[in-house]
């Protein structure tokens, strides 16, 4: 299947990943997100959050006390060098390797990393090659 052009931000409104140490949550996904240039977008007692990702306790009201099972998410990287960066911060953070940084046959310039966070979701950073933008990012205001 050859794309020639990706559309982002219409299908994902948010997701929530329940864990169970928030801390060690929150150490993890700071460290991966300061290498996306993702800032944390605020927290309070027993969760935080980063643009579509809300992270929290078990005893939150939303979680209905309980985890959410393993889940895959991928994270959007600007180049190879961020995606490299994004799996060194993570094996620091607590992340275990779940495949190095490299090429991978799903479309040609598909560059990406894995690793497991402290929950053991599958995370990813992807490059998927030199593309151009018409925004950075999408800004929604209520």
């Amino acid at each position: 299947m050859e794309t020639n052009e990706l559309h982002r931000g219409r299908l994902i409104d948010h997701i929530q990943l329940v864990v169970r140490d928030l801390k060690a949550s929150q150490d993890f996904y700071t460290a991966v997100f300061a290498t996306l240039e993702i800032p944390l977008g605020g927290t309070g007692e027993g969760y935080f959050w980063a643009d579509e990702l809300f992270v929290s306790t078990a005893s939150s009201e939303a979680a209905q006390g309980q985890l959410t099972g393993r889940h895959h998410l991928a994270f959007q990287a600007k180049d190879r060098a961020t995606v490299d960066a994004f799996h060194k911060a993570a094996l620091a953070h607590g992340g275990r390797d779940n495949g190095g940084p490299g090429e991978r046959p799903y479309h040609p310039g598909y560059y990406a990393a894995f690793v497991l966070d402290p929950d053991g979701n599958n995370i990813e950073a992807v490059f998927h090659g030199e593309a151009q933008r018409n925004v950075p990012s999408v800004v929604v205001t209520f």
